[in-house]
């Protein structure tokens, strides 16, 4: 390591809109914390919870280790301003964000900056797959073990007694915790959508027009169970349903990606807000790796910028390649020779698109 350091951004970051809520300046909040207000949404997307109790408390964020670990102490400056233009927008219009992008440039990031900076708790991830349905993402109800869970019966088989508490049985996904009455919205990244069935984007859009969803199993009870003591996505303490019925009552801040591998139905996208993030520039690279480095680095971090640039144009390589890089260099794999460094360089920006090194 050399013993001089160097400052990879100079300029400082133009000040925000007036009218933005989410500023991507680093800041972390804790629910407990004075919060920055959010404007009220229109009235097209406004809810009346199911219930006439209190809305939820949001729940304490990931610890501060987990958030530091995907985005780095100090993750701030990092998007476009036009970017940060959308992510506003759909914030207010409380929309889904639908996000678009090659691997590599922060998609699935965003959703964590989001509820970091605006202390709205720990983020809800539902990761897509190709046999991924709405019932994945709702709820989950466990019917065999709640039968095999029934105590044996007095007749002479030692036939099942009486079932247990369908509470106990049953766990709400992802969305479906979103979905429940919270002071404050919670944010859903529902990761990768372009990899599931062709039927789940349409699945999702009664969701989010209406911001409410039954679990039939509590539906069937009547008036024998009103009320339902169910798990979460959280895995915090178990929450109260009744009549079946979750419906928000700050409709989510949901941010979908996308790897551009398949097109969305238009009734889908006309219920989203949808941005691009493109290849990071100099500046959105130095941000990254100021987050995870600190600001003071060796001056050979600066000189690998832009050959990395030059190799990412085409999309073939991912930012974090660049950070792979950098924390080899920081701990002394370019100290040796040359020529060792250059192909230790040329394996780790192998490129994306092809089976051949860049």
């Amino acid at each position: 390591m050399s013993g001089e350091t160097t400052h990879l951004r100079e300029a400082p970051l133009p000040p925000p809109r007036s009218w933005w809520v989410f500023r991507d300046n680093g800041a972390r909040h804790l629910p407990s914390d004075p919060l920055p207000p959010l404007p009220p949404a229109p009235p097209w997307r406004r809810f009346r919870p199911a219930t006439d109790t209190p809305p939820l408390d949001i729940p304490v964020p990931a610890d501060s280790w987990d958030v530091d670990r995907k985005l780095g102490s100090h993750r701030a400056g990092t998007l476009d301003r036009a970017v940060v233009d959308v992510i506003n927008a759909a914030i207010q219009l409380r929309r889904p964000l639908l996000v678009s992008g090659q691997p590599g440039t922060g998609k699935s990031s965003l959703a964590h900056q989001i509820a970091a900076e605006l202390g709205l708790g720990r983020v809800l991830w539902w990761p897509i797959v190709s046999r991924s349905t709405l019932r994945d993402g709702l709820y989950d109800y466990d019917a065999i073990g709640r039968v095999q869970d029934a105590p044996a019966g007095p007749g002479p088989r030692g036939e099942r007694g009486p079932l247990p508490d369908v509470g106990r049985y049953l766990t709400l996904g992802p969305l479906g915790t979103a979905l429940l009455p919270w002071k404050r919205p919670r944010v859903l990244l529902i990761d990768e959508l372009d990899k599931s069935d062709i039927d789940l984007p349409n699945d999702l859009l009664h969701i989010f027009e209406e911001g409410e969803f039954r679990i039939r199993e509590l539906e069937r009870l009547g008036s024998s169970l009103r009320e339902a003591s169910v798990a979460t996505a959280d895995h915090d303490a178990p929450v109260v349903v009744r009549d079946g019925r979750v419906r928000c009552a700050e409709f989510p801040v949901v941010v979908i990606t996308s790897n551009g591998e398949r097109a969305f139905p238009p009734a889908f996208r006309r219920r989203c807000l949808e941005v691009e993030l493109g290849a990071p520039d100099e500046r959105r690279l130095a941000a990254m790796i100021e987050s995870h480095f600190g600001t003071e680095l060796d001056p050979r971090v600066a000189e690998l910028i832009q050959p990395f640039l030059q190799q990412l144009g085409d999309g073939s390589l991912a930012a974090d390649q660049l950070l792979n890089t950098v924390h080899l260099l920081t701990n002394g794999a370019a100290d040796s020779d040359e020529a060792s460094w250059t192909r230790l360089r040329t394996a780790l920006w192998r490129s994306l698109a092809t089976d051949a090194p860049p």
